[in-house]
């Protein structure tokens, strides 16, 4: 696994028993971004998948659309001061002809898992910046029991999750239930970064007949992260944040909260989902 996971001495504790052994972590360091060698933002991901999260982060801020927009993706060399490269900065170059956009949602700060905007200022930013309207793509049925059984699929292609535990995912399928990838990340942002950035890459954005499940609750910014990439639905197996329902009413999206076994809360444009 690489530098996806690191070996640590714990002490452990266990029905009164003590004892000393190694135990698997998962990885976390941070990823500089820079956009044409221009410093954008920092994340702290598990490594692994860069090029991806960095596409996809780029395609939430409405900067990327296709596959032709990138020029380039590598690793910036001469990171640290003695020159080595650390593998944690990585710079996107635009094709020639694509400009730079006014980045209506510019973090140019250390980012965690938490972070996002709030208000309507965020709404209209979205609003305004997506390429892919939902709501001009053909309509996506999906039925409660296919969606019920979908957080079992995820949970069993999460490799890592099972080591170190200490892991979000995420995972797109198609409406019939068809699993086309699977990402694991210590954000889960950065889950669905590189679910994005792999879809950027193999040019198969818009994703308008995907769905996308996310392990745990469905924030703002992974509802603004499916609405830039066309995605009409997000279903995540807790709750969503009352700003992300905005969102997903605004932009078309359907949102699905609290997706455990049968049961299942539909916020916004059930119509998607077959009763």
């Amino acid at each position: 696994m690489g530098r996806v996971t690191e070996r640590r001495r714990v002490t452990r504790i266990r029905g009164g028993a003590v004892s000393t052994r190694p135990d698997t972590l998962v990885a976390e360091e941070p990823l500089e971004i820079r956009l044409n060698g221009k410093p954008l933002a920092i994340t702290m991901r598990t490594p692994g998948d860069d090029f991806a999260l960095a596409a996809g982060f780029l395609v939430s801020e409405g900067v990327l659309a296709s596959a032709a927009d990138v020029r380039s993706i590598v690793y910036c060399a001469g990171a640290k001061e003695d020159g080595t490269n650390t593998y944690n900065v990585v710079d996107v170059k635009l094709a020639p002809g694509v400009a730079v956009p006014d980045i209506t949602l510019e973090r140019n700060v250390y980012t965690t898992s938490s972070c996002g905007l709030c208000g309507k200022a965020s709404l209209d930013a979205v609003r305004t910046t997506a390429r892919f309207p939902i709501a001009d793509t053909p309509p996506v049925r999906v039925s409660p029991a296919l969606l019920s059984g979908l957080p079992d699929r995820l949970r069993a292609a999460q490799k890592v999750f099972d080591t170190t535990g200490g892991l979000h995912a995420a995972a797109l399928f198609t409406e019939d239930g068809e699993l086309l990838d699977v990402r694991e990340d210590v954000g889960r942002h950065n889950a669905v970064d590189k679910l994005v950035g792999r879809a950027l890459r193999e040019d198969l954005l818009p994703l308008d007949r995907a769905v996308l499940l996310v392990s745990g609750r469905a924030s703002f910014e992974l509802a603004q992260k499916a609405v830039m990439a066309g995605i009409p639905m997000l279903a995540a197996v807790s709750a969503p944040s009352s700003l992300a329902v905005d969102l997903a009413a605004e932009a078309g999206l359907t949102l699905v909260g609290f997706l455990r076994g049968p049961d299942m809360n539909v916020y916004t444009h059930p119509d998607r989902v077959m009763v």
